[in-house]
């Protein structure tokens, strides 16, 4: 499966993780649905897209505390191509 195939699923039940399923329902602008999840994974996955949806929620701060839990920092890159390379390294992994 790829990014946009994960993307295009008409429901979430299939998936192999739970932040596969907080990704799904960050593409579909289920903020606080994806929130939910990731906000109780901590693992550097975890971290890494619950800073993602501070950075979509506008929460800069905040996103850039949940990157550095990560070990990283918040990419310059734009918000939809982050949400690519997230998905892709959890369906490669």
């Amino acid at each position: 499966m790829t990014a946009t195939e994960l993307k295009m699923q008409p429901h979430p039940d299939d998936l192999p993780s739970p932040l596969l399923k907080a990704m799904w329902l960050a593409a579909r602008d289920d903020w606080e649905g994806a929130h939910n999840i990731a906000q109780d994974i901590e693992t550097s996955d975890g971290n890494r897209i619950h800073g993602y949806l501070h950075w979509v929620e506008g929460d800069l701060p905040n996103a850039d505390y949940w990157y550095r839990r990560a070990g990283m920092n918040r990419p310059t890159t734009s918000l939809d191509k982050e949400w690519h390379n997230i998905t892709n390294q959890l369906l490669e992994s």
